[in-house]
């Protein structure tokens, strides 16, 4: 009786391509282990330091305890109306700070008297307390939504403004020098090579804004307002609800990480090439 002859098995070898993207897996896997096991911890720690140590909500509310909070103003829909109306304080003025940010600073970019004439103004608007200014906003604007709007374009604007600026100037001048070689219009110069050269800095200024923008809507509902997470979290101070409190603070904690993380996101689409 003859034997069946086997041949061995033979284990195909990933290609390079697949073996990049088996590598970026695995990088994005850890990336993401290194950021949830440190929200995880710093959760934990901060869970025991609430029970063990302090053992006085009034001092410190525990995660546990702010999470029951948070589900509360959830379920009577407190939350939900807070968070829309500093939403769209946060959106509208973001959206006007974002815009006239990047005109105004590629306009001090690409005219020098714009330069001359705007720059001690944004230098000394960008180091004064604005924040202090909430209450003069609050009684030009009223205590309603315009009044955080100018809040948070006042510190929104000038980041922007900086960030624009300094991604134009800082264009590679050998690349200025090789479009104009082949006849490049300024106007080219300026779409082809220095825009998206600035695109990261923009994108930057934008991640910088997202926090200090959620600054500014809290500042301005703190001031003066009828409604918002900072009104929110005004009147739980007032009562030392330290649960609700921190349940606000959760809030915006998380949508500044949310944001950020968009925008990083965003950055990695656009300008890969700064990945």
């Amino acid at each position: 009786m003859a034997q069946a002859s086997t041949s061995p098995r033979v284990t195909p070898i990933p290609s390079a391509a697949e073996r990049r993207k088996q590598a970026q897996t695995r990088r994005a896997i850890g990336r993401a282990a290194w950021t949830w096991g440190s929200v995880f911890l710093g959760l934990a720690i901060w869970e025991f330091i609430g029970t063990f140590v302090v053992k006085n909500a009034l001092f410190l509310a525990t995660p546990s305890k702010s999470l029951v909070a948070l589900i509360d103003l959830a379920s009577n829909g407190e939350l939900q109306k807070a968070a829309f109306v500093s939403g769209e304080e946060f959106v509208i003025g973001f959206i006007l700070a974002v815009i006239f940010g990047v005109i105004i600073g590629l306009l001090t970019a690409a005219f020098e008297p714009v330069s001359l004439v705007l720059t001690p103004w944004i230098s000394g608007f960008y180091a004064s307390p604005i924040i202090a200014l909430a209450p003069l906003l609050i009684l030009w604007f009223g205590v309603g939504i315009w009044s955080k709007v100018a809040v948070v374009v006042s510190l929104v604007i000038f980041p922007m403004i900086i960030n624009t600026e300094s991604g134009i100037k800082h264009t590679d001048p050998q690349l200025i020098e090789a479009a104009k070689s082949f006849g490049a219009t300024r106007v080219q110069i300026f779409t082809k090579v220095s825009l998206p050269s600035a695109s990261p800095f923009i994108l930057a200024g934008l991640r910088l804004g997202v926090g200090r923008g959620l600054i500014g809507v809290v500042v301005g509902e703190l001031a003066g307002a009828r409604a918002g997470l900072g009104f929110l979290i005004n009147n739980a101070s007032q009562v030392f609800n330290m649960p609700q409190l921190f349940a606000g603070v959760i809030v915006l904690a998380a949508a500044g990480i949310a944001l950020t993380a968009a925008f990083q996101r965003l950055e990695r689409i656009l300008v890969p090439w700064k990945a």
